[in-house]
C-alpha cells in the first residue's frame, strides 16, 4: 500500500517511519510519499527515513514531493501532520496571549484558535484534493493539532476522517509501566474532547487499576502531569495534563510569563534533529528526538491505519470521532476523543457511562468554543474570532476577548485567507 504524509518535512516523521520499520503491526506498507513544500527539510528526512527502514531490514520505500497532487494520487491512507506558519507561528500563538493574562499555547485558548483559523481552510483543500486523486474512499488520518476542530472540519465536509493524538496512548505505556504490566493489557477509559480528556478507568484483564493508581502512584501521577494529586482523588480520575490550563490557569501564566516559549526550545530541537538527519552515517533514531514530543505516536499512527486499512475485525483504539449520542449532553456532530472500536469503517465510540457533572460542564462549555471556531476558520470575520474566544473558558470577558481577537488577526494578517491582502 502506499502512505502518504502530508507535511513529511516534519522532525516528527521519523517517529512515524521508525514504528512502520519495527513491524510493530503487519501493515503492507510498500510505498511511504513525504509531501511538504520545504524542499531542505525534504532532502534531510527523506533520506534519513530511507535508511531507518533499510537498517531495519523493511522493503518500503521512500520518495518526496512538493506536489500535493503527485503525493497522493493512488494513496491508500493519507495522514496530515502538518503546521501552517511553522514554529514562527507558533512563538506567536504562545506570547500574543499573555499580554492579556490568557494562557499561551498553541492548541488551547487564544492560541489554539489562531492555529484553527490558519489550519482548517488549508486541510479542507488538502482534502479536497485526496478525494479526486485518491478517491472517497481513501482514509485522512489527522494528527494535525488542534485535532478536535480540524477533524470536524473534515468530518463536516464528508470526507473519510478520523483524528489521533498521542495522549492516550502515552498514558497507557506510563501507567503500565507503573503496575509492572504489558501495555498491550492496558485499557483506558478516556473520556472528553481532544486536549480536554480523563482517565475514568485503568484496566487491566478486566479489573480497574485506577483506584490501586490513585492510592499507591498518586505522587508520580502529580509529578507527571502537574495536577495536585488530591484533586486527583477528589475527581477519582486522572486528567490529562492539558487540563493544567484549565484547573492551573494562573500559575501557568505566571510561569509562561517568565521562561522563554515552548516554540523556542522546539525549534532549537527540530535543528539539532536537522543535522542528525542529514549525517549519512545514522541509521537509528536518535534520542533527541524524545525531546520533540509527540511520544508513542508512531505506535498509535501505524496501528490505527493498520485498523483502517487492513486489519482483521474491529480494533479498539482511542481516536477523535462524532459523538452520535455517545455523550448525551453534546450534540450528534461533536467530536469527541474516547475509546472506540475501529474497522475498515472507521471509529465507533465504546458505551459510555453517565459523565460526571464535575467534567461534563467543561466538556459542554469548550465544544460550544469549537462550535464557533470553526465557524470563524470557515467563514471568517473578525466578530466571529471575537465570538469564539468570548465562548471559551479560559477568556469569557467581552473586552479581552475583543482585545484578544484583533491582536490575533493582526499577528495571524499574512496566513488568514480571508484577511490576507485587506
Amino acid at each position: 500500500m502506499k502512505l502518504t504524509v502530508v507535511g513529511g518535512g516534519s522532525t516528527y516523521t521519523p517517529e512515524l517511519i521508525d514504528g512502520i520499520a519495527g513491524r510493530r503491526t503487519s501493515l503492507a506498507v510498500d510505498e511511504i510519499v513525504l509531501v511538504d513544500p520545504d524542499q531542505h527539510r525534504l532532502s534531510l528526512v527523506g533520506p534519513f527515513s530511507q535508511r531507518l527502514l533499510e537498517h531495519a531490514g523493511h522493503p518500503a520505500k521512500v520518495r518526496t514531493t512538493s506536489s500535493l497532487e503527485e503525493g497522493v494520487e493512488g494513496a491508500s491512507a493519507v495522514l496530515l501532520q502538518l503546521r501552517v506558519g511553522g514554529q514562527k507561528a507558533r512563538a506567536s500563538d504562545e506570547t500574543f496571549p499573555l499580554t492579556c493574562g490568557c494562557v499561551g499555547q498553541e492548541t488551547t485558548g487564544a492560541g489554539g484558535l489562531a492555529k484553527a483559523l490558519r489550519t482548517v481552510p488549508v486541510v479542507l483543500d488538502i482534502a479536497e484534493k485526496v478525494r479526486r486523486l485518491a478517491g472517497p474512499d481513501t482514509w485522512i488520518v489527522n494528527f494535525t493539532n488542534p485535532v478536535g476542530i480540524v477533524t470536524r472540519a473534515l468530518l463536516q465536509e464528508g470526507h473519510k476522517a478520523i483524528g489521533l493524538c498521542n495522549v492516550a496512548i502515552t498514558f497507557q505505556r506510563w501507567t503500565s509501566a507503573l503496575l509492572g504490566v504489558d501495555p498491550s493489557t492496558v485499557e483506558l477509559e478516556h473520556v472528553g474532547l481532544n486536549h480536554l480528556t480523563w482517565e475514568r478507568g485503568v484496566y487491566v484483564d478486566g479489573v480497574d487499576r485506577l483506584p490501586e493508581l490513585l492510592e499507591d502512584h498518586v505522587e508520580g501521577l502529580a509529578e507527571h502531569i502537574g495536577i495536585d494529586g488530591g484533586l486527583m482523588r477528589r475527581l477519582n480520575m486522572v486528567p490529562s495534563y492539558y487540563l493544567n490550563y484549565f484547573y492551573n490557569h494562573d500559575a501557568v501564566v505566571q510561569k509562561q510569563l517568565n521562561e522563554p516559549p515552548r516554540a523556542e526550545v522546539v525549534a532549537a530541537v527540530e535543528k539539532e534533529l536537522l543535522d542528525i538527519y542529514g549525517d549519512p552515517s545514522v541509521v537509528t533514531k536518535p534520542e533527541q528526538l524524545g525531546q520533540r514530543g509527540g511520544a508513542y505516536y508512531s505506535e498509535a499512527a501505524v496501528q490505527l491505519v493498520h485498523a483502517l486499512t487492513g486489519g482483521e475485525g474491529a480494533e479498539k483504539h482511542v481516536v477523535n470521532v462524532q459523538n452520535n449520542g455517545s455523550l448525551p449532553f453534546l450534540p450528534d456532530d461533536a467530536v469527541v476523543e474516547v475509546s472506540s472500536t475501529v474497522d475498515g469503517n472507521g471509529g465507533r465510540p465504546l458505551p459510555i457511562r453517565p459523565v460526571e457533572p464535575s467534567i461534563s460542564g467543561l466538556i459542554s462549555h469548550v465544544t460550544a468554543y469549537e462550535y464557533l471556531a470553526l465557524e470563524a476558520a470557515k467563514h471568517g470575520g473578525r466578530d466571529r474570532v471575537a465570538n469564539a474566544l468570548l465562548a471559551h473558558p479560559l477568556i469569557g470577558q467581552h473586552a479581552i476577548a475583543d482585545r484578544l481577537a484583533d491582536e490575533l488577526i493582526a499577528q495571524n494578517r499574512d496566513l488568514l485567507p480571508w484577511v490576507k491582502g485587506n
